[in-house]
């Protein structure tokens, strides 16, 4: 029995910029993995893998081989690997998630690698990822980053994204819990930019 997938899915596409190249997440990419989502800053505004946890480098072989790969099939959305064209050194992570088809809509979500942070690559990136999905016909595209952090919120701002609003208490949090500031771009608003 042949089984029908009937949830649409994102093509693997590899999206490059003037300074990167975004590719599906390979295998070669968990130590990367590791040493980003254990970093202190990334760990205080993102509670991988899950409030209270401690990421470990399974956490970063089980993103890299399965979750990550199961987003797309899934059908609901895509993840990137942020590369830096020049020497292909690991940058970060993109993605689109929580599609809904019917509506067209999705929700981009990000991190930076703390060695590659204060580059503007996380705007390039994000500039790339919003200008493909709106391509494609979606009619919003969603960002929610913790009130509190500053840099991602610059980003989205930067991208050309238009905050809306705050999610009161959203997010837990490895200690606590946050507020979510709610940005999203559509396709009436001006188009990114490099």
């Amino acid at each position: 029995m042949t089984t029908v997938q009937s949830t649409p899915i994102m093509p693997a596409v590899i999206l490059e910029t003037e300074r990167l190249r975004l590719r599906s997440v390979l295998e070669r990419d968990i130590d990367d993995v590791y040493a980003s989502c254990t970093d202190p800053e990334l760990q205080r505004w993102i509670p991988l893998p899950s409030p209270g946890a401690p990421y470990t480098r399974d956490d970063a072989e089980h993103f890299c081989l399965r979750s990550a790969p199961a987003i797309r099939t899934s059908g609901d959305g895509q993840h990137w690997a942020v590369l830096a064209r020049k020497d292909h050194r690991f940058i970060g992570s993109m993605a689109l998630l929580r599609t809904e088809w019917p509506s067209m809509v999705t929700e981009v979500g990000y991190w930076i690698s703390p060695w590659a942070r204060g580059r503007g690559y996380a705007t390039e990136a994000l500039v790339a990822v919003s200008r493909w999905a709106l391509d494609q016909g979606f009619q919003r595209i969603e960002l929610k980053a913790a009130s509190g952090n500053a840099g991602s919120r610059r980003v989205a701002e930067s991208a050309g994204f238009v905050h809306e609003g705050i999610e009161r208490n959203a997010m837990p949090l490895h200690e606590g819990r946050t507020d979510l500031a709610v940005y999203s771009l559509i396709p009436s608003d001006p188009r990114p930019t490099d």
